[in-house]
């Protein structure tokens, strides 16, 4: 239940201000807050938080427990970084209106972003990945939900950026003391 909700919480807060949520923000923008975009985004999140937990718990499974934690550590850094740069999208010249080159777009995006390390994090950690997965799939669509609810002019008046550094700050920390932690504790 744990990695149920701190996934939840957690990659709902790092994917404010994503370039996923950027992308369906301007989208729904483009396009029109139509149903079909929701649902696309949505489902985008859920495949990628079930390839990131699934990717998590495989790994660590390979891995003794020591080793398995300094996966983690690498993980969280990799979405602390990953949330320190700086997101600069550029406008789309012509929005494409297929939803399966929508599709693709959002998942190239998404399997690679911070909430989703953060999903394979929880995932490795977890000792039932499914719920790492279910959280961060709840969390992603969440944040999805809110870009394209509010759209670009929403978000641009969310201090989003400030968000995503203080974030990224916490899970850089954080990487430090896991990694610290599975370094030099007593095997």
């Amino acid at each position: 239940m744990d990695s149920f909700l701190f996934s939840l919480l957690l990659v709902f807060a790092l994917a404010l201000g994503g370039r996923d949520q950027w992308l369906v923000a301007r989208w729904a923008d483009a396009l029109g807050r139509g149903w079909p975009l929701l649902l696309l985004g949505i489902l985008s999140a859920c495949l990628t938080a079930a390839v990131m937990a699934w990717v998590g718990a495989e790994f660590a499974a390979m891995l003794p427990a020591r080793a398995a934690q300094m996966l983690v550590a690498f993980a969280l850094a990799i979405a602390g970084f990953e949330l320190a740069w700086p997101v600069k999208l550029k406008e789309p010249r012509e929005p494409t209106r297929s939803l399966g080159a929508i599709a693709i777009v959002l998942v190239a995006r998404q399997i690679g972003d911070g909430a989703r390390f953060a999903i394979f994090a929880f995932a490795a950690q977890a000792s039932l990945s499914a719920t790492a997965a279910l959280g961060g799939a709840l969390g992603g669509g969440a944040a999805i939900a809110m870009g394209w609810s509010l759209g670009a002019a929403g978000l641009v008046r969310l201090p989003l950026r400030t968000v995503r550094r203080v974030l990224a700050v916490c899970l850089i920390l954080a990487a430090i003391f896991i990694g610290l932690n599975a370094r030099y504790a007593a095997p």
